[in-house]
């Protein structure tokens, strides 16, 4: 009967102790840290070997004393939801971004704001807007980089009193009204046949160039006239076809221009 007095005894401080061990011993993976408060102050771990009092590893509370909030180190990437926004040119269009961010100071991220994913989350699509605003369309879909810059040190300098560093801001849809659309693509389309109507004109220019020097060359040198008439010859002869020709000297229609230019010239 004593023995069993012993163990009925016993088992409830066992029971006890385990339930206090569990609620002391806490185990943080690397990319975790701990915010600990100990009557409602900011406090650190009683034990925690190889770390600050904060994590990472095995760290050692007071049962029912310490309160502790666990924080992730590593990288969020959010969603920004589709914003509406009306550009500086009073343009209407809907825009989505996605934000990268991570927690630098645990401490602060609890501490500082209730939700820091919460209100980073309400940061970014406030600021989204805001900057979209102040931007026309063209500057919109043309200098995307720039804008993501912008919209990364605004949004970085606003959580960095949370503890939170904003690695990057990307937009990533810009959507148009259709009417917006349309308008777009017939601009294309008669950017495109300008530019085609550009380059026809500068190809004929060129050509009517050159022909001007060829026609100055032959005027001044009458022997390549002679060349050229032969290398046309050649080029007759050297295709396969039923072409006749009859090579007739140049120089026997001299007398008849002497004379036709005689009989065209103006009488006194």
């Amino acid at each position: 009967m004593r023995g069993l007095d012993w163990t009925l005894g016993v088992i409830p401080v066992v029971v006890i102790a385990v339930f206090v061990l569990l609620n002391a011993v806490r185990i943080l993976r690397e990319y975790e840290r701990a915010v600990i408060f100990r009557f409602g102050r900011q406090s650190r771990a009683i034990v925690n070997p190889g770390g600050d009092g904060s994590g990472p590893g095995l760290i050692l509370l007071i049962p029912f004393v310490d309160k502790m909030v666990k924080v992730s180190l590593r990288t969020v990437v959010m969603d920004v939801p589709p914003q509406d926004v009306i550009t500086r040119d009073n343009v209407s269009v809907k825009v989505n971004a996605v934000i990268f961010f991570r927690v630098l100071d645990a401490n602060k991220a609890v501490i500082s704001v209730e939700d820091y994913l919460y209100a980073t989350s309400q940061m970014a699509q406030t600021t989204l807007r805001s900057v979209l605003g102040q931007q026309e369309l063209d500057d919109l879909l043309a200098s995307r980089e720039k804008i993501n810059e912008e919209l990364t040190r605004i949004i970085d300098q606003h959580t960095t009193p949370w503890g939170v560093k904003v690695a990057a801001v990307e937009v990533k849809n810009v959507d148009l009204p259709q009417d917006m659309q349309r308008a777009m693509s017939k601009q294309a389309e008669a950017e495109r046949e300008r530019r085609a109507k550009v380059i026809n004109a500068e190809g004929e220019f060129q050509a009517a160039a050159k022909l001007a020097e060829a026609a100055d060359v032959l005027t001044r040198f009458p022997v390549a006239v002679q060349l050229r008439y032969l290398q046309t010859m050649r080029e007759i002869a050297s295709e396969r076809n039923t072409t006749t020709f009859f090579p007739v000297p140049i120089d026997l229609f001299a007398p008849i221009l002497r004379a036709l230019g005689q009989s065209e010239a103006p009488k006194p």
